[in-house]
């Protein structure tokens, strides 16, 4: 694998990690509030995890 397909994949998780956690930030500080949000910060952290998983997969082939 190219270092500019790294790097790629690298700016790729980074970008994704904040727009989802901002999305989240922003909808448990908004009208929902934390509790009634807590099943959709349970599904964007394990979205995160899935989006590392690969991502680390993919630089070790």
């Amino acid at each position: 694998m190219k270092i500019s397909e790294k790097i790629a994949i690298l700016i790729g998780t980074v970008l994704f990690i904040v727009f989802v956690t901002g999305l989240a930030w922003s909808i448990s500080t908004g009208l929902a509030g934390f509790a009634r949000s807590i099943p959709f910060w349970i599904i964007v952290i394990f979205c995160i995890f899935l989006q590392l998983y690969d991502s680390y997969k993919a630089t070790k082939e």
